[in-house]
């Protein structure tokens, strides 16, 4: 399937690679990390997890933004940042400029920023109508009940499903209900929808169907999207510019097609080398090393210098040692790596 193209060519972060001030993008964070205390048992010594740690990115308007790793790699704890719904333990996230209030009902930023969870199952109150699931961001308004009725009906057009606003989730099928989480985000016209994995619990053929729904909903409505998965050709289907996450932290930045062409840290070449046969060898990346083998590391204990080394096989002494800075690759294109 061909990649979407969103309305906004592959922007760069509210930085450029030369180091200069790019126009205040929509959406900002500016070196956000989110800890965690965690217990092990009822007397167990507390310790310290870092989910997320010293991410900067800048989102603009309409643009959409991928973000891969593996499970457990801290990108849904940054959506959850995104979105309000986690407070940053260090660190800023912006809207407009504006530091991000906690997600509420009465906050200026309500129903501004959306976020499409991977299970729509679960994210869809089974006594509720979808009529009822698709208005309910709208309850805080003061916006007359037929009113918000009639824009749960626009929406669930929008998205293929006219009709059908009285029935309830356990009729409809996986992709349906997805469907039905887009248009529950699009009702409240939001500048920004964080899409937490929306098609990794689907069927390969459902898949499409519903990245095609997100490019048409973006060139309608313009939302910018942060795109999370650990799927790196679902990403690419949707993202003009994408960030690889590690551990936590950002490790490799760039334009869609510079990635896919030949990566520069070995963990975004390891993604690639994963992807299925045909699509790796469209790309020109045969040549990479073969998938990655060993486990995450725990974010309770992460590896000293790079954190990737223990499984990179590429790794030397400083890796060992130092935690390698950005390096400014190409405009728009960077990576921390001692090997560069």
């Amino acid at each position: 399937m061909a990649a979407c193209e969103a309305p906004v060519s592959g922007a760069i972060s509210a930085v450029d690679a030369t180091g200069a001030a790019d126009a205040t993008p929509l959406l900002a964070l500016d070196g956000v990390s989110r800890r965690f205390t965690v217990r092990r048992g009822w007397f167990g010594e507390q310790r310290e997890l870092t989910a997320v740690d010293g991410v900067s990115l800048g989102l603009r308007r309409g643009e959409s933004l991928g973000l891969v790793g593996e499970s457990g790699c801290g990108k849904s704890t940054l959506g959850r940042l995104v979105c309000g719904l986690l407070a940053p333990s260090a660190g800023r996230v912006l809207l407009e400029g504006r530091a991000l209030p906690p997600a509420g009902a009465d906050s200026w930023a309500a129903g501004r920023i959306q976020m499409v969870f991977q299970d729509p199952f679960s994210s869809l109150n089974p006594r509720l109508s979808v009529r009822a699931s698709v208005a309910e961001p709208l309850a805080a308004r003061s916006m007359p009940r037929a009113e918000r009725r009639r824009l749960a009906d626009e929406m669930l057009a929008t998205v293929g499903l006219k009709g059908v606003g009285g029935r309830y989730p356990h009729e409809f099928s996986g992709g349906q209900r997805q469907r039905i989480a887009v248009a529950r985000a699009l009702v409240t016209s939001p500048d920004v929808i964080v899409c937490d994995e929306p098609v990794s619990a689907l069927d390969a053929s459902v898949q499409a169907q519903v990245l095609n729904l997100l490019c048409d909903v973006q060139e309608r409505f313009s939302p910018a999207y942060l795109f999370i998965s650990h799927d790196l050709a679902v990403v690419g289907f949707i993202c003009p510019r994408i960030m690889v996450m590690y551990l936590g932290q950002v490790v490799e930045e760039a334009p869609r097609e510079r990635l896919f062409a030949g990566a520069a840290h070995p963990y975004s070449q390891a993604l690639l080398a994963a992807m299925p046969t045909g699509m790796a060898g469209e790309r020109g990346v045969e040549s990479l090393p073969q998938a990655l083998e060993g486990e995450l590391p725990s974010p309770l204990n992460p590896p000293s210098g790079c954190r990737f080394h223990p499984r990179c096989p590429k790794a030397v002494e400083i890796c060992r040692r130092e935690a390698p800075a950005w390096k400014d690759l190409a405009p728009g294109w960077r990576a921390r790596c001692h090997l560069l």
